[in-house]
């Protein structure tokens, strides 16, 4: 659970502001918006699958510029 403490003479916006940073820090935001639509689990699988591809595609073009 992510909290800010706020003091008196704390401003409003400074608090969503830091509210915000420490959602994104805890990965609690990615995780609200990836949750926000149901996702069946066939689509789930061929997402998963479908970053993996990315990634290696990804891994092979460094690899090959490392090489060089």
């Amino acid at each position: 659970m992510v909290e800010i403490q706020l003091g008196e003479n704390d401003r409003l916006d400074w608090a969503l502001k830091q509210f915000r940073r420490r959602m994104i820090r805890s990965g609690l935001f990615k995780d609200m918006r990836r949750k926000r639509f149901y996702e069946k689990p066939s689509e789930a699988r061929k997402a998963k699958s479908k970053a993996a591809q990315r990634r290696r595609a990804k891994d092979r073009r460094n690899a090959r510029r490392g090489r060089d």
